[in-house]
């Protein structure tokens, strides 16, 4: 079970270099980058071997970028690569998209390796070809591995990959793989981006794995769960905040208190379901989480709440956390 300390880290907007003098010391960014429901945030979680990032079967499951942090400590070094997590490039409806494409292009600048991850089952898309252009405006220095995700669902994996390395010239290495069935070829990445960096300082504590407040890792693990359980449209429409944190003392569990966010009253019904038993099953699924991630018994407590025309809403967005 994962210390919860590794996933409930204080945020640190701005890491500081940290200190390791018995011994060298190598850093480096790496960016995840591709269209929404690529496996970007199945890749981070597996680079990390603890759960950071929401993942659901629906795109745009990550709203903003998301930094995980993988520390290699052997006796004569240690290693630490600094993973960015991005939103899923695409056209952007509402003020909402149009922050989810500024984390993107923020994520790209100062890394030291840009990992555009692709679904080797389908040839590439037009939302593909935007990152593409994305990809191509950047310093010809700048290193772009292209990684070919899903490959065990993949017909004709050779074929798709090389449509998409023909998109952009400056892929200077691919790799094919499977996020969810494969961790193994994952860890091999991983050694291989371990073993290009360069001397540098850490940019985070040892034991940290992500920058995340534990407020906002709670809140996507609630909307994680939301959108599993609600169909269609819905589940874009819908956010989360936690407004209370309350430690155990004792045997007592923790307690959360968060709000689920929708944009109209008939959004509210549905949420809540027939005698609020989808409400319920959102709860319980995210509960279920919450104790397996920090080992303790949680009560989880959840309102719904009409916030109308939040994703348009400069100090709704801003409540949640959604800056820039």
């Amino acid at each position: 079970m994962s210390d919860p300390s590794e996933i409930t880290s204080p945020p640190l907007d701005a890491p500081a270099p940290q200190s390791s003098a018995e011994v060298p010391t190598y850093s480096g960014f790496v960016a995840i980058l591709g269209k929404p429901n690529v496996g970007k945030s199945t890749l981070l979680n597996t680079f990390l071997g603890v759960k950071v990032a929401p993942i659901t079967p629906k795109p745009q499951t990550t709203r903003r970028g998301v930094r995980g942090v993988y520390t290699d400590r052997q006796a004569s070094e240690v290693r630490q690569l600094v993973f960015v997590d991005t939103p899923g490039f695409h056209r952007a409806k509402d003020a909402l998209g149009e922050f989810m494409n500024r984390e993107v292009r923020a994520a790209v600048v100062d890394v030291d390796v840009i990992l555009w991850v692709v679904d080797l089952r389908r040839p590439p898309s037009d939302e593909d070809k935007e990152v593409a252009r994305l990809l191509r405006g950047l310093d010809p220095s700048t290193r772009v591995y292209l990684v070919g995700n899903k490959l065990d669902a993949a017909k004709y994996p050779d074929e798709a990959l090389e449509l998409y390395g023909e998109l952009v010239p400056n892929v200077s290495r691919t790799y094919r793989l499977s996020a969810l069935e494969d961790p193994e070829a994952v860890y091999a990445l991983r050694a291989e981006l371990l073993g290009e960096l360069a001397e540098g300082p850490l940019f985070f504590p040892e034991d940290i794995r992500s920058d995340q407040s534990r407020e906002t890792w709670a809140a996507e693990i609630i909307r994680e769960s939301a959108m599993t359980h609600l169909r269609q449209e819905l589940p874009y429409a819908v956010a989360v905040q936690v407004l209370q944190w309350r430690d155990p003392e004792g045997d007592e569990p923790l307690y959360l208190m968060a709000e689920l966010w929708v944009e109209r009253a008939n959004h509210r019904m549905i949420v809540l379901g027939k005698g609020g038993s989808m409400i319920r099953e959102i709860g319980r699924s995210a509960r279920k989480q919450l104790e397996v991630f920090l080992g303790h018994r949680v009560f989880l407590e959840l309102e719904v709440v009409v916030r109308r025309a939040w994703r348009e809403d400069p100090e709704a967005l801003r409540e949640l956390g959604f800056e820039g």
